[in-house]
């Protein structure tokens, strides 16, 4: 039985500026942390103004904690021939919520379909192994409402079960919002289910958005 997985990685800062040169095309690699397809386009325009004599933007970006939204552009060069060979270097460093751009300028001495792959891919990766990729966990979010009387078990449970305390509001009428593990999530909402006189629920954040596919 596969499990599932409860972890990603990603790059937290933008990388540095790297430069592959092949029969005098110069391809600028880049990669930055994105969380959405409107941080796709905003960095894109950034690069557009500054290569603003470049010929060609091509680009791959994959988003969600569980890889589940990606996308990759030729931006005019032969199909599958650039966002492609970029989106399989997402995959090989197996990154999420990021973007990498290859800007091209073209030097006259056409590459072909298979030195423009190798070009692009390289590039990608070159970007990449500027960054610092961290691997973050996948969580869950509980708010648990309870009485001030009850705060000693409550927090004896999280400091037990290395819970993660969001944010925390202790009044007579005490929220406490955590973060649990994926994998952990059932059996943490099952404790604090049979906790006598605290309640549990999913929290959910308002008007929260999640990138179209």
């Amino acid at each position: 039985m596969e499990i599932e997985k409860d972890t990603y990685k990603t790059i937290l800062k933008p990388s540095k500026e790297v430069l592959f040169k092949e029969k005098g095309s110069k391809f600028f690699g880049y990669a930055f942390p994105v969380s959405s397809e409107e941080e796709v386009k905003e960095n894109i325009e950034n690069l557009k103004k500054q290569h603003h004599s470049a010929r060609h933007f091509c680009y791959a970006w994959q988003l969600g904690k569980s890889y589940e939204h990606y996308r990759a552009n030729d931006d005019g060069e032969p199909s599958n021939s650039a966002g492609m060979p970029i989106y399989g270097q997402l995959q090989s460093f197996d990154v999420t919520n990021i973007l990498v751009v290859a800007v091209r300028y073209f030097g006259g001495t056409k590459l072909g379909v298979g030195g423009l792959i190798q070009a692009y891919k390289t590039t990608a990766q070159m970007a990449l192994e500027t960054c610092k990729i961290v691997k973050r966990t996948i969580d869950e979010t509980f708010l648990l409402k309870f009485e001030y009387p009850e705060m000693n078990t409550v927090m004896r449970i999280i400091k037990d079960e290395d819970l993660k305390l969001v944010h925390q509001k202790m009044e007579l009428n005490c929220e406490f919002e955590i973060a649990v593990r994926k994998k952990e999530a059932e059996r943490i909402f099952e404790l604090f289910e049979n906790t006598y006189k605290v309640k549990i629920s999913n929290f959910q954040l308002p008007n929260s958005n999640t990138p179209n596919p």
